[in-house]
């Protein structure tokens, strides 16, 4: 059998097309190695979001130069994202790379790979289907306590500096029925939890069903402990989706909201569709349809033309949020975006540098408020494993989705457990395990009834 090595970059998609290579390899008589060395056939899958993905696979296929050198037979294979967005531009440039295959060529692996080991010089399917969603494809998933289902593909939103609409293709969504059959499977094979995903994953639209519906279906699904879904986009919060995740104890009251901006001119050159009123009403309607629930956002700084006042504006938001968490990032052009076609990289790195250090300093803050807030609460965790810093200690979750560390007791991964919280910083609760969750919703009535009484900031 012919041995393959894979390694992948970037977002929760890509970590789950690349359980759905594995599956498609491993029908067709290919076997997994984890050392390089040994592979027959070497894969990349990519990120094209952000510019240090970029430099990084560049960096890379410059490493395994030595492996072609020293196995001249090695069939090296660069998917996804960068496949598509650059595949001019790396074809010219790394001739070490002989297949180029974009997310929607994942089936025909096999044949491309054989090909070139058959003596063809380079294969290339950047092909983007309008049908393909891959439900017919079960991945091969390392087993764990979380798993990913991609529920939609593509994304017909074209915000300016994103480059998904171009690597992906248009929006397309599976039926609810593969998907919550999917989840049947991830539930037999000891998944507890599911996160849904999309790059818009709340305007997923299948045969007359919504997203509402299809988490009714998953929550549904005997196992699942819970249900997280990522990433939505702000214009898709109606009334039925939010009552659904307030009602359903399976569905986590967590959000992550993408702010981008909080100017009202910079949003409406990004096309996000929303202004800064717009976003801090959802947040209201959001904390008043679902008690507890947690908010975590993405923040772009130095966006084309953005001015020092109108970065203000985004500071202004982050302080009337308090968001519990923020991913932060420095504009970078990606080619045939909208706004690399329209608009100059103007603001300096320096500048932006400025920007994004006052983001993470409020953050912080914000942070670590929100965390100190729960202690002494307790709070359902879901054990995900060991600790980072030491096997004396457990990792796991709360329904929030904050990272709570607690000493190991007597019980195991997977299991859902009443843990009171002791400590917090700024990225992490800790806390100490009080029993067995047999009630799940215990620990969702206290952190309610505390929000209620005014002990969590913001509520």
């Amino acid at each position: 059998m012919k041995k393959v090595f894979i390694e992948t970059y970037g977002c929760q998609m890509n970590e789950y097309d690349t359980e759905l290579v594995k599956s498609i390899l491993k029908s067709n008589e290919y076997e997994f190695t984890q050392n390089e060395a040994d592979a027959d056939v070497i894969l990349m899958n990519t990120c094209a979001i952000r510019e240090g993905a970029h430099t990084k696979m560049y960096a890379r296929l410059g490493d395994l130069k030595r492996f072609r050198q020293e196995n001249k037979k090695l069939v090296v294979g660069l998917l996804g994202c960068m496949a598509q967005n650059l595949r001019g531009d790396l074809e010219r440039s790394e001739n070490i790379v002989d297949i180029y295959a974009g997310p929607d060529s994942y089936k025909r692996l096999p044949e491309m790979i054989e090909s070139v080991r058959a003596g063809s010089k380079k294969e290339y399917d950047f092909s983007l289907s309008e049908f393909e969603d891959y439900s017919d494809v079960y991945p091969e998933r390392v087993p764990g306590v979380k798993g990913w289902i991609a529920v939609m593909r593509g994304c017909d939103n074209f915000c300016t500096f994103c480059v998904v609409p171009y690597t992906r293709g248009r929006e397309r969504s599976r039926t609810l029925e593969s998907v919550v059959g999917e989840a049947e499977k991830l539930a037999a094979d000891g998944f507890k939890q599911v996160t849904l995903l999309g790059q818009n994953v709340n305007s997923y639209k299948s045969n007359g069903t919504d997203f509402a519906d299809l988490m009714v279906g998953v929550a549904g699904v005997d196992g699942i402990e819970r249900v997280r879904f990522t990433s939505p986009h702000p214009k898709d919060f109606p009334d039925k989706f939010l009552q659904v995740m307030a009602e359903n104890p399976k569905i986590c009251s967590h959000i992550h909201l993408p702010l981008q901006a909080g100017n009202d001119r910079v949003l409406e050159i990004m096309s996000r569709s929303y202004t800064k009123h717009d976003f801090l009403r959802l947040v209201d309607k959001i904390r008043n349809t679902v008690p507890g629930v947690k908010l975590s956002t993405d923040v772009i700084v130095g966006f084309p033309t953005e001015t020092d006042e109108e970065f203000e504006d985004t500071l202004d938001v982050l302080r009337q949020v308090e968001f519990d968490s923020a991913f932060m990032f420095k504009y970078s052009q990606r080619k045939d975006t909208i706004a690399y076609r329209k608009y100059a990289d103007d603001v300096c790195d320096d500048k932006k540098t400025e920007r994004i250090v006052k983001v993470n300093e409020l953050q912080k803050v914000h942070s670590l408020n929100r965390n100190q807030a729960e202690i002494r609460a307790e709070l359902a965790v879901l054990i995900e494993g060991p600790s980072k810093r030491t096997d004396e200690q457990w990792m796991g979750r709360t329904d929030g989705n904050k990272v709570v560390v607690l000493d190991k007791g007597d019980f195991q991964k997977g299991d859902m457990v009443c843990v009171e919280i002791t400590g917090a910083t700024a990225n992490t609760l800790f806390g100490k395990h009080v029993g067995r969750f047999a009630d799940r919703q215990r620990a969702n009535i206290k952190s309610n009834q505390r929000e209620k009484n005014g002990e969590i900031p913001g509520a």
